[in-house]
């Protein structure tokens, strides 16, 4: 594999201009070797300076109108698409994702944009009359206004889609921005920023690269930062809670979603779901399907049609249009997710398919016949893993599926309807989809966890409304 060096130079953005500093982070090329970007590492200084200039902005933001707002969306959209091919293969690189899921990403980024300008369109204030004895003849009016700087920090998985879903609602609502991506992929956000730059107000968007663990608790510790939105780990969400003291949190965190797999379900689609749920962005995804919980009666039947569904999943060139799958994002996650393969097989699971490894590259790996004590049933793997496990009846799936600290999402597979709600009412998840593989889509439906899985409610409305707080005038 040929090396490469560093081709983009990506640096800050604060109140509208570009920042240059003295330290530097290389983007490693996952589909070439080497390094192909490097971007400016903010000190704590620039990042209070990003800071300074979003609260700067909150006044300009503050009057702006609606359809000013919608029509902001509406551009950043048509000027994402106009660079598709551009940003498509900075995700392939920094992200490590196929070329056909990364410019399937541009659009998701660029749609979520226009989702929002249709949404804040549809922001109502109200008008109430004081209805409670004493106040006959108030009337008051409720209206909605932004509130003020909203901190977005992103993942490496979903580089320009996951910042484009709390961005665009942010904006749309009327707030200051300051974008802190992951330090993994931080060049598709830059490149978001780059865009915004030449739409909106200066200091309405600031872009901060860094290390977290330089100006991770400067920025999420600071009274400047009213609203917080965050895609991450678990633990990472935990330690930026409380950082942040009283500001509004918007967070998805971790996941570990189960399939329920009953014999009355249509075998092939749950097989497929699988293997698909397993294996997207080679299983580094918030939504996988981290474990499937398969009755008894089915198991061996379910294990021989996911391993035949998983023979369709292509390694490859990640600029070959028929590559399916990628290497992971680093060595440590590689290593990760051996660790846990390795503690099942220890514990008596059957390696079916896969379990090989070179470097950040992991073979589809298939196992079965998991012990309930195996770590990958409870712990999130990220990984091209597709873990299966024995139930005997509907208690035991739903024991095992509400264990752990994760409820993100979850999916059930029966053709019986009874059934199917009262599983979607016990399974502890912000999401149960029946007969289908979990999946966010573009967020027009709410999603979020319970537990350590997150705090409220994501999707482009949702978040609207997130970013935005109630004021009642009261004539």
């Amino acid at each position: 594999m040929a090396t490469r060096t560093a081709q983009r130079k990506e640096r800050l953005l604060v109140d509208g201009e570009w920042v240059d500093g003295a330290d530097v982070i290389l983007v490693t090329d996952l589909a070439d070797g080497g390094h192909f970007a490097e971007v400016v590492a903010a000190t704590p200084e620039q990042a209070e300076d990003a800071l300074a200039a979003a609260q700067r902005a909150e006044a300009t933001m503050r009057e702006t109108t609606i359809v000013q707002r919608g029509e902001w969306c509406e551009e950043i959209a048509d000027r994402l698409e106009a660079r598709t091919e551009e940003i498509a293969e900075v995700i392939v690189r920094e992200a490590g994702k196929p070329i056909s899921s990364a410019r399937g990403e541009v659009g998701s980024a660029a749609e979520r944009f226009r989702r929002a300008a249709e949404e804040i369109r549809h922001i109502k204030g109200e008008f109430r009359e004081g209805t409670t004895s004493g106040h006959e003849g108030w009337e008051a009016v409720v209206k909605h206004e932004p509130v003020g700087t909203v901190l977005c920090i992103t993942p490496y998985n979903y580089p320009l889609a996951t910042t484009a879903l709390q961005v665009a609602p942010a904006l749309a609502a009327g707030n200051s921005i300051v974008l802190k991506p992951a330090t993994k992929t931080p060049v598709a956000g830059a490149i978001l920023a780059d865009v915004m730059r030449d739409v909106v107000p200066e200091g309405a968007i600031n872009l901060v690269t860094g290390r977290g663990s330089e100006i991770g608790d400067v920025l999420a510790g600071d009274d400047r930062v009213n609203a917080i939105a965050m895609t991450a780990s678990s633990g990472a969400g935990k330690h930026v809670a409380y950082e942040s003291g009283m500001v509004n949190l918007h967070m998805e965190l971790g996941g570990n979603a189960p399939e329920l797999v009953f014999p009355d379900a249509d075998l092939d689609e749950a097989a497929a779901a699988a293997a698909k749920g397993s294996l997207k962005y080679a299983g580094q995804r918030c939504s996988a399907v981290s474990r499937v919980l398969a009755h008894e009666e089915v198991h061996d039947d379910l294990v021989a049609r996911i391993d035949d569904a998983m023979d369709d999943w292509t390694q490859g060139d990640l600029f070959d249009e028929e590559t399916d799958l990628g290497p992971l994002i680093s060595e440590d996650q590689a290593d990760w997710v051996e660790e846990l393969v390795e503690d099942a097989l220890e514990k008596g699971a059957t390696l079916v398919s896969g379990g090989g490894r070179d470097g950040v590259v992991y073979e589809p790996t298939l196992l079965a016949d998991i012990p309930h004590d195996a770590r990958i049933l409870q712990e999130e793997q990220f990984g091209p893993v597709c873990a299966v496990t024995a139930v005997a009846d509907e208690d035991e799936a739903v024991d095992i599926a509400n264990g752990g600290d994760l409820a993100l999402d979850a999916c059930v597979f029966t053709g019986d309807y009874d059934r199917a709600m009262r599983l979607a009412d016990v399974i502890d998840a912000g999401a149960v989809r029946i007969n289908g593989a979990p999946s966010h889509g573009l967020g027009d439906i709410p999603f979020g966890g319970n537990r350590d899985s997150g705090i409220g409610r994501e999707g482009i409305d949702a978040s609207i409304h997130a970013f935005m707080r109630k004021k009642s005038i009261v004539l």
